[in-house]
């Protein structure tokens, strides 16, 4: 952890431009960055932590996982010129520095109004529609069908970039703010959008997230090694090991591909490769997960796509792969390059999508395959209203908490309408 005189030299490097395009276009959540970073300078560390928390929730999980050289500080005036000021390292000791003190934040809340919103999925989205909804004195009830809060935080995002101790006190503090969580009860089960409306709840909010894998077909044959990257890494977050992952060949170039090598060779894995058919400049990947893979003893191998694979009795016994070539941004097939690479474990990390079935059945409007939404975050049902990847497969944690914040204000506006 960087020195406190460290972080008020880094903190001194801010501008506090009069039109701070770092927060108003860079940042998705809108943190008042040059206000954060004014009261580090001031040597009001407190000052500085209430004013991330009060704006952003999640504060202390994004400013370790969000891309920020993307987002804030690609929109950082002095970056233009030079170095960016490190947004994200000053917002994160604010935070460190904030739970070591033991620096108390409470959601201000208004008095309640006994109006009922639902709340599916706790992702991030779902937790800020929550927190949001709480400040304005609603009822919410957050509905989550795994045993635990968090969704795609805690059982998407490994504890060797999360820790998941960040997640449990976002839960206790909705608690604290009258957040009602309740857990194992599944959407479309257990709980329908009917048995909501009949409960009285006046609102419903979608933070499902995107759940089921892209995969393309590499064998006709039935083998237990190949698996999908979400469900590999949930297994890997509940502490539990998969057994006999060998070599592993991990397809696809984003963050989860990372995340889901890495989480191999924590479970024994003797060698973990990914495979990205594209350069390494097209890799979505941040480099920060590359260069912590590559020090883990992952391997990346670029240009070049896994075609088929050889199983025998079951059991993988090696891939077959094509290399490629970059013609207009695009990746394409090597005729005649063809190789066999040995491996016993395949890990498909080439995105997620929404469950279709369900969408089909709860009747809102897709495109592409995600939830259609309008500026507001509604659905095409009255009264139900969606964020996070399932209106958007390329979210940032950051823009999902966005879609959230931005759903509970159009909630409370289409509620007060309807009174």
């Amino acid at each position: 952890m960087e020195s406190k005189n460290e972080i008020m030299l880094k903190a001194s490097e801010c501008l506090n431009c009069k039109n701070p395009i770092c927060s108003r276009q860079g940042c998705p959540v809108k943190t008042p960055i040059p206000e954060f970073i004014t009261k580090i300078k001031e040597n009001d560390l407190k000052g500085a932590y209430q004013i991330l928390q009060e704006n952003n929730i999640m504060s202390n999980i994004t400013s370790i996982i969000c891309p920020s050289e993307q987002q804030c500080m690609s929109k950082c005036i002095r970056g233009i010129r030079g170095v960016s000021v490190a947004i994200n390292e000053l917002e994160n000791f604010v935070n460190r520095w904030g739970k070591e003190n033991n620096i108390e934040y409470k959601i201000k809340c208004k008095e309640k109004n006994n109006i009922k919103v639902a709340v599916i999925g706790s992702g991030p989205a779902g937790l800020a529609c929550s927190t949001e909804l709480a400040k304005m004195g609603f009822s919410v009830t957050l509905f989550e069908k795994e045993k635990k809060l968090g969704g795609l935080l805690r059982y998407g995002i490994p504890d060797f970039r999360l820790p998941k101790e960040m997640i449990d006190i976002v839960e206790s503090r909705l608690k604290i703010a009258g957040v009602e969580i309740k857990t194992s009860l599944e959407f479309g089960k257990d709980i329908t959008i009917e048995s909501l409306k009949k409960q009285k709840y006046k609102a419903i909010f979608l933070g499902l997230g995107a759940e089921k894998s892209n995969v393309y077909d590499i064998s006709k044959e039935k083998c237990k090694n190949i698996h999908k990257a979400n469900e590999f890494l949930k297994t890997y977050n509940e502490g539990k090991t998969i057994k006999d992952l060998g070599k592993v060949v991990v397809i696809g170039g984003g963050n989860v591909a990372f995340d889901s090598a890495r989480a191999s060779l924590k479970m024994g894995a003797t060698e973990a490769f990914i495979l990205y058919r594209r350069d390494e400049a097209s890799m979505p990947a941040r480099k920060i997960e590359l260069e912590e893979a590559i020090c883990d003893g992952v391997e990346i191998i670029y240009q070049t796509k896994v075609i088929d694979s050889k199983i025998e009795n079951g059991k993988l016994e090696s891939v077959t792969c094509i290399e490629t070539r970059m013609v207009d941004g695009k990746a394409v097939d090597i005729e005649g390059s063809n190789y066999e690479m040995s491996a016993d474990t395949i890990i498909f990390a080439i995105g997620l999508i929404p469950d279709a079935e369900l969408l089909e059945k709860i009747n809102v409007k897709a495109e592409n395959g995600l939830v259609y939404v309008d500026e507001n975050q509604m659905t095409n049902v009255e009264g139900i209203f969606a964020g996070g990847d399932i209106t958007n497969n390329k979210e940032t944690v950051c823009k999902a908490i966005r879609a959230g914040k931005v759903a509970a204000k159009s909630i409370e506006k289409y509620i007060n309408e309807k009174r």
